[in-house]
């Protein structure tokens, strides 16, 4: 099943990422972001919203109270969500792969024959 993953900015300034019902016009599963300065630089932290309450991605935020939502949600962004969210992996890189029958064709070192 896809989910709906979306990012927005709630009126109190914070920035959250959630599974989006578009009947409810709700984010369940919210995890909360936050930006954490480091010596190389500016980096994302995911964490459930309700932490350190809730350790779970549990609850709902109604749309009455988001601020901004962002028209495009990064495809990296969503990747992290749902391993955070799941304890899964997504799994990527797989652009090279060949899907098929046929050996690669003069792809490879030429080492195994």
């Amino acid at each position: 099943m896809a989910y709906d993953i979306r990012l927005m900015k709630l009126v109190t300034g914070e920035l959250i990422i959630g599974k989006y019902d578009a009947e409810k016009d709700c984010l369940n599963e919210v995890a909360t972001l936050q930006t954490v300065p480091t010596q190389q630089g500016v980096q994302m932290m995911m964490l459930p919203y309700g932490y350190p309450f809730e350790p779970d991605f549990t609850g709902s935020i109604e749309g009455k109270n988001f601020l901004y939502r962002y028209a495009n949600t990064p495809q990296e962004l969503q990747d992290k969500y749902i391993e955070a969210c799941t304890n899964l992996t997504v799994a990527g890189g797989l652009g090279r792969m060949q899907f098929s029958s046929e050996p690669f064709s003069g792809s490879g070192s030429g080492l195994i024959k």
